[in-house]
């Protein structure tokens, strides 16, 4: 595993291949959400099931509108109000999304980051990304290249340079037709 600057991380994404960046608490996991080879191949390095769904970050609410499907106003200011920022929440998924994405559910879990590296990447890439917590599912979530080397060894392509946000843990989940909390 190597680490790399955006620039390189894009291509590597467009290519298919797996990146690993800093989040506002842990390292994310990513690959470009149109590509189901690469979606398989990070469910596969996770370890995870694909009935659980995964999450998408954005730059801009605009990024995330190609996945999703019919937000009420209320709901979009739901989000809006905590946008951008660590908060993920759940909306209704666009028709047509792999379940590689949206799990066993007709809803996706998005955020529009503020992180700086995480918000970069997909800035120069034009369009959300795959963000899951880089860990083996049901081990701790790596906060260090140290611990993604021992997690992941090569099966990452490559890592972003960058520090970690200020949060103690995983961005909190909420359903926005609901405003209920679904992660903690």
């Amino acid at each position: 595993m190597r680490e790399a600057r955006i620039e390189d991380a894009v291509r590597i994404l467009e290519a298919g291949g797996i990146v690993a960046y800093p989040t506002e608490a842990v390292y994310g996991l990513g690959c470009d959400p149109g590509n189901s080879a690469a979606l398989t191949k990070l469910l596969a390095l996770k370890n995870r099931a694909p009935d659980k769904g995964l999450i998408l970050i954005a730059a801009s609410v605009e990024q995330l509108q190609p996945w999703l499907g019919e937000v009420d106003a209320d709901s979009l200011a739901r989000c809006q109000a905590t946008w951008p920022g660590p908060s993920t929440w759940v909306l209704p998924a666009r028709p047509g999304v792999t379940r590689l994405l949206k799990g066993d559910r007709d809803t996706l879990a998005v955020r529009v980051t503020a992180h700086p590296p995480a918000a970069a990447l997909c800035e120069a890439c034009g369009h959300a990304l795959v963000s899951t917590s880089a860990n083996i599912s049901g081990s701790e979530p790596a906060r260090s290249v140290a611990e993604l080397e021992a997690q992941f060894g090569d099966g990452v392509d490559v890592v972003v340079t960058g520090a970690l946000g200020d949060s103690a843990s995983p961005t909190l989940i909420r359903d926005a037709r609901t405003g209920e909390v679904l992660r903690e």
